[in-house]
């Protein structure tokens, strides 16, 4: 099967059915995750699914630990079994020809899962794929693209029309990371109450809103150790009818700006150079006004903490919409302990 757009794929699921070998690959963290949600759901169902799936770090796993995988008998999930490898770049490198001679002859009661970042079309593992597998590209539309598909996901996701302008300035207002696009829609579909839709009055009212100021003055204490008043912030937001969806929409960029700058830094380590907290954030796209607060945020996360935020993000939107069974306002309370305490540190007022 040729390579797909992630895009096309999450259009019509069903018209791309799981392979013995899935690679999810691309620069898109959000779509990825979809695309790879997608093809568990497609091979796994039912409450026991969960125990038909295996998940392995790229960055740590063996080819023999995940191979005794892939030829494991499911106990549950219908007799079919899911082995997913995340961050899967250096596991492809180390082991192209184990995974080359597996492609050849896969095992069909389990699929495997490859998420990557990159996936060269040169080499013999693509090129079997392409006549064996399925191949799914992530990645990220341009500025011009992008209302399209704003517009698109709303009638396909939430399904409910969006109007091109409203669409141009969700845009405007939010950028271009599918992600963030997704949670503001999510937020503007449970305000929408007639047949009209997602409407550039809407978008207006309900994009940057006094509740959004609420919840950066949330995200500020939280980034400063008070985590019980961050906590009450939460709880007032929620009191007040805000969706957990949106309040972690709200926050998400001043977070993923803050996990930029901390990869700046170790890229910067690992070329065996430096670069300063401060410096790190501009480039990160910290405005300038901004850079104080924002610099002593990054000091209290910590690079341990920083590297894992983006992760750390995207699993909180996955269970948020679905993926987890805790109450959604504990998912949020629990992220905020998480970025708010040091470790060995109290909670603070």
């Amino acid at each position: 099967m040729k390579p797909v757009s992630v895009h096309d794929y999450l259009w019509n699921v069903g018209k791309f059915p799981a392979m013995p070998v899935c690679v999810v690959f691309g620069d898109d963290a959000y779509l990825r995750a979809n695309a790879v949600r997608h093809i568990r759901d497609q091979v796994l169902a039912g409450e026991d699914a969960e125990f038909a799936m295996s998940l392995f770090e790229g960055d740590t796993a063996a080819f023999k630990d995940v191979y005794r995988e892939l030829h494991t008998t499911a106990m549950f999930g219908g007799g079919r079994r899911v082995v997913r490898v995340d961050d899967a770049d250096s596991f492809v490198t180390k082991n192209r020809a184990e995974l080359e001679n597996y492609v050849a002859k896969p095992s069909h009661q389990t699929v495997l899962i490859l998420q990557l970042k990159t996936f060269a079309s040169n080499t013999n593992l693509y090129k079997k794929l392409v006549g064996s597998g399925l191949i799914i590209e992530a990645k990220t539309l341009t500025d011009k693209e992008m209302p399209n598909w704003v517009a698109q996901w709303a009638k396909h996701h939430y399904k409910m029309p969006c109007d091109p302008a409203a669409a141009a300035m969700i845009v405007e207002r939010v950028g271009l990371e599918h992600g963030l696009l997704d949670q503001e829609l999510a937020k503007l579909s449970l305000m929408v109450a007639d047949s009209k839709g997602i409407t550039p009055e809407l978008v207006e009212q309900a994009v940057g809103s006094w509740r959004s100021r609420t919840a950066f003055e949330m995200l500020d204490l939280a980034l400063e150790g008070k985590t019980t008043l961050a906590v009450r912030q939460l709880n007032a937001l929620i009191l007040a009818g805000e969706n957990a969806v949106g309040i972690l929409a709200q926050i998400s960029a001043t977070l993923r700006k803050l996990a930029a700058a901390t990869e700046i830094i170790l890229n910067a380590e690992r070329q065996r150079g430096k670069i300063s907290v401060r410096a790190a954030l501009e480039q990160a796209g910290v405005k300038g006004f901004f850079l104080n607060k924002t610099e002593k945020q990054l000091l209290h996360i910590g690079r341990q903490r920083g590297v894992k935020l983006s992760q750390w993000l995207l699993q909180l939107d996955l269970d948020l919409k679905g993926e987890s069974r805790s109450e959604p306002r504990l998912l949020l309370e629990m992220f905020l302990v998480k970025i708010s305490q040091t470790p060995g540190a109290r909670t603070s007022e």
